[in-house]
Parts: C-alpha cells; structure tokens; sequence
C-alpha cells in the first residue's frame, strides 16, 4: 500500500508564491517517476511537473519559469515550489507516484486558489 500525503496548499494573491509538498510512504526511487497533477473544476487533469529516477525533470508549458519540482530523497518528500502565481493556477493539485507505465498512485489532493 502506498500512500502521498500533500499539503502546502492554500489562498494566495497573484504574484504570490506557495510550496506544495509531499510525503511518500516509499522509497521514492521505487517509482519510475514522482510529479504533481492538478484539476481545475471539469473533468481534466493536467500534469504539472514530473521528475524521473535519474533526476529528469519535466514540466507543464504554462509553468515553465515559474514553478520547480524537487525531491528530498532521504525523506521521500516531494516538493513543487510555486512562484508569480496566476488566477489560472488554481486548481487541486495531487502528487502521483508512477509505476511501470502509468501513474498508478495518488494523493487526496490539495487546494490551491489564487485571487486576482
């Protein structure tokens, strides 16, 4: 069983910055990759940033520049560093683990919600 607990979300005025982090039950180096989704109100889920085993980071084009994906692997934390946040970033944002192929595990999610 496999668990990712978020938290770091919240309400933050645009231009702000928030930390998103999440803690993995294991080893992170266990999954072929760890990232960070997030859904706005419809039924589409949008990755946002992903970091793979050998430390290949990925990330949305609507955030490049302005969010970082990092991990603490001796905590098996992820983190999603989120800077010059836009009313369009809000959402709720999940970390996902990846097994061989697909992103098979999941958090329960935290809000984000930027005000303009």
């Amino acid at each position: 069983q496999v668990q990712l607990v978020e938290s770091g979300g919240g309400l933050v005025q645009a231009g702000g910055s928030l930390r998103l982090s999440c803690a993995v039950s294991r080893n992170i180096f266990d999954f072929n990759a760890v990232g960070w989704y997030r859904q706005a109100p419809g039924p589409q889920r949008e990755l946002v940033a992903d970091i793979n085993v050998g430390g290949v980071r990925k990330y949305a084009d609507s955030v490049k520049g302005r969010f970082t994906i990092s991990r603490e692997n001796a905590k098996n934390t992820l983190f999603l560093q989120m800077n010059n946040l836009k009313s369009e970033d809000t959402a709720v944002y999940y970390c996902a683990a990846k097994g061989i192929y697909e992103y098979d595990y999941w958090g329960q999610g935290t809000q984000v919600t930027i005000s303009s």
